[in-house]
């Protein structure tokens, strides 16, 4: 059984998968230690696959699920792309399996990219440029947008600040250059056709991430990683107005649950039309699970 579109109240385009079957982390004890001070997690333990879906499934949302992979930088092995896969397979009526390949792979992440899509209904590619040490308009990782564009899957980049490394001496290496949402414009002129989401209100560069969005068709913004009471009221006002029909919901779960991000959210004044898209339409439309044109509000 699918997805029942219908059936669903939203769609969260961000979640991750921070543990793996076996037991290990995404992220180093250290770095994962400071996300969660960062976000005021203490004491959450990393739900594996099985449980984000029974708590979404409890809840009647989708969730795109996806690890990052950024062996390179840090030398913390990744989880499995194929396993997150897998998992997600099991749980076809909610979970939606995204992949993360590590830029500085170059043709071999490429052709991994490839394979995942072909063969293990991988519906699109999270990076965290910070993360993974690149800026994302490196002509290195170029080979690996050719292949994601080429097969008609987003491309999701966390930008702006990041809680991971917040507060380690030298942020634990990660800079926070590599984020700023004028790297991915690069990327949108370069691959015309490329489906792009800028992960998070963009703190600081908010009103780059809004050009951005505006002034190139195929790039979205995710509302993920923060509660939506600290959105930047221009954030608020092109979601109601120019870009209703370009942004989505995506809480960062775990460290953000979707009911805190939800409750902040019925506080915004968003308009009445503009609330089901941003919750589900454009996620649906984006993800190719409809293909209806939304009316303007």
């Amino acid at each position: 059984m699918g997805l029942a579109l219908d059936d669903l109240v939203a769609i969260d385009v961000h979640t991750h998968a921070e543990v793996s079957r076996d037991g290990r982390t995404a992220l180093s004890p250290e770095l994962l230690a400071a996300s969660e001070k960062y976000f005021g997690a203490h004491g959450h333990r990393n739900p594996t696959v099985d449980e984000i879906a029974a708590h979404y499934r409890e809840r009647r949302m989708a969730a795109v699920v996806f690890t990052v992979d950024a062996e390179h930088a840090t030398g913390h092995p990744r989880i499995a792309n194929e396993e997150v896969a897998q998992n997600c397979a099991e749980h076809p009526d909610v979970l939606i399996p995204f992949a993360s390949v590590d830029p500085w792979k170059g043709r071999a992440g490429a052709r991994e990219a490839r394979r995942l899509v072909e063969r293990h209904g991988v519906r699109g590619f999270k990076f965290h440029p910070s993360l993974q040490g690149f800026a994302p308009n490196d002509p290195m990782a170029y080979p690996l947008y050719e292949v994601i564009e080429e097969l008609g899957v987003p491309a999701l980049f966390h930008s702006g600040q990041t809680g991971i490394g917040a507060g380690v001496p030298g942020g634990g290496g990660i800079r926070l250059k590599y984020s700023d949402p004028m790297l991915v414009d690069d990327v949108a002129v370069d691959f015309p056709q490329l489906r792009i989401v800028l992960a998070h209100p963009s703190f600081p560069w908010q009103d780059e991430a809004l050009a951005v969005a505006t002034h190139k068709p195929h790039v979205h913004i995710d509302l993920s990683g923060w509660s939506p009471k600290y959105f930047p009221p221009q954030l608020v006002r092109y979601a109601n107005t120019l870009l209703q029909d370009k942004v989505l919901f995506g809480s960062d779960y775990p460290v953000i649950t979707p009911d805190r991000w939800l409750a902040d959210f019925d506080a915004l004044e968003i308009k009445p039309a503009v609330r089901p898209k941003i919750l589900k339409l454009n996620a649906a439309r984006l993800l190719g699970l409809d293909t209806t044109t939304p009316e303007r509000a």
